[in-house]
């Protein structure tokens, strides 16, 4: 059920079912946080490796210290300035959180979300919730409710409806070594925002087989349909002539192709506006059969490196 009544959503949570629910990022997969019965549900339905962590979202920052502890100055000085919002802090976690959080490790990532319909849903509950991504693991992330019903349609009690994601893109995460931060995952914030805030950070980004954050197996938020990403794309289509092809832009129209469908994320060349457009534009291209996907790298700052990292991970075989 497709629904913007959060009272529906509060009642299915209580049940400890699952819940779609819209945030600023991707559409989450939310379940409660406090009860195994529950996440095992989410690892199910997604399909979900248990080795890959899950992020726990809060209400408000005066809930962090129920399922953190010995938090860093510089946690807080980053939730001070990023929450609500796409931010994802890995943190120390308290003893009661579950082991299938954390992919029993010793820390829990944890975030206040943006989106006012799921932080008024958050402060109704009385426990946080987990929430990945609403999809079937390593599939496209959805930024709609009707990409949540296209994966998983009546296998869900409630489907919270807050319209298209603003950011589209999931939340930067960071952790903390010594008074050092350190990136696990490009996101919605960018690398240069964060140091204006707290100085130079560590990158330490790697494919792991137990990843110490969710979002950093190689291959993730893919389409079915074979994809490639490049700094030359007329050359690629041109090699791919005969073809049914399907191109992802950023701001140029190729000229002279009318045969190939093209998706351009910014006429603008906004990188902000590109990342909102993203997973979107990929879901549509995706329902089209097409026989490939070609994809145009991104400028290599900002935002731009995390819609890189996106579509890195999306075309890899």
């Amino acid at each position: 059920m497709i629904t913007k009544d959060i009272s529906k959503g509060i009642e299915a949570l209580y049940k400890n079912e699952l819940v779609a629910l819209p945030t600023e990022t991707v559409y989450g997969l939310a379940g409660n946080a406090y009860n195994e019965s529950a996440i095992k549900k989410i690892f199910e339905l997604k399909k979900r490796p248990l080795y890959n962590p899950l992020i726990v979202h809060l209400h408000s920052t005066e809930q962090l210290k129920e399922v953190a502890k010995e938090i860093p100055e510089k946690a807080k000085i980053l939730a001070e300035k990023f929450w609500p919002g796409s931010l994802t802090l890995v943190l120390k976690k308290q003893d009661h959180i579950s082991d299938l959080v954390t992919a029993g490790k010793d820390t829990v990532a944890v975030r206040v979300p943006q989106h006012l319909m799921a932080l008024a849903l958050l402060e109704q509950l009385d426990f946080p919730l987990v929430a990945p991504s609403a999809n079937p693991f390593g599939s496209i992330s959805p930024t709609s409710a009707q990409h949540v019903w296209d994966y998983f349609q009546d296998k869900l009690p409630v489907i919270l409806d807050g319209g298209n994601c603003s950011n589209g893109v999931e939340s930067t995460i960071v952790g903390f070594r010594g008074d050092t931060v350190v990136l696990y995952r490009h996101g919605s914030v960018s690398v240069e925002e964060i140091e204006q805030v707290v100085g130079r950070i560590e990158m330490v980004i790697h494919d792991n087989a137990t990843p110490d954050a969710p979002g950093m197996l190689s291959k993730h938020y893919a389409p079915k349909t074979p994809a490639i990403l490049t700094d030359h794309i007329e050359e690629e289509v041109l090699k791919n002539t005969g073809k049914n092809i399907g191109v992802l832009v950023f701001k140029d129209q190729l000229k002279g192709n009318e045969t190939v469908h093209q998706e351009i994320l910014s006429s603008e060349g906004n990188l902000k506006e590109a990342s909102k457009n993203l997973y979107a534009a990929l879901h549509r291209l995706d329902a089209m059969k097409l026989d490939i996907i070609i994809a145009e790298r991104f400028p290599d700052y900002g935002l731009g490196i995390t819609l890189n990292d996106r579509l890195s991970r999306a075309v890899k075989r």
